[in-house]
């Protein structure tokens, strides 16, 4: 994952049960943060922003990564639209601007 941005575009990975999906997100975040190679950023859009959140059970594997040098960024139009910007117990708000210039520099990998 070295060199590589995670597009976090959903609170839940794949399409179907929102329950299910919500638990491969976290299995998928649980499997990465114990990776020696890790993302220089995990960038939240759309409802992806939820899994910020205490609500979340993402938002501690988010904790960890943050803890271990990875950017944690919130899209501010995004956590506006959903009212979570007071909300967010992990990571900063940012925006598109930031994005752009991350995917100048890194490999995106989508997460939805």
């Amino acid at each position: 994952m070295k060199n590589k941005v995670i597009l976090v575009s959903s609170n839940q990975l794949g399409r179907g049960d929102q329950i299910l999906g919500e638990n491969i997100l976290e299995t998928f975040f649980t499997i990465l943060k114990q990776k020696e190679e890790l993302p220089a950023a995990v960038f939240c859009m759309n409802n992806g922003v939820l899994t910020m959140t205490e609500d979340s059970f993402v938002s501690v594997h988010l904790k960890e990564l943050e803890a271990k040098g990875v950017d944690i960024l919130a899209c501010k139009t995004c956590a506006d639209h959903y009212e979570v910007t007071e909300k967010l117990s992990v990571g900063k708000i940012s925006g598109m601007g930031d994005f752009i210039d991350l995917a100048a520099k890194y490999e995106v990998v989508t997460i939805s």
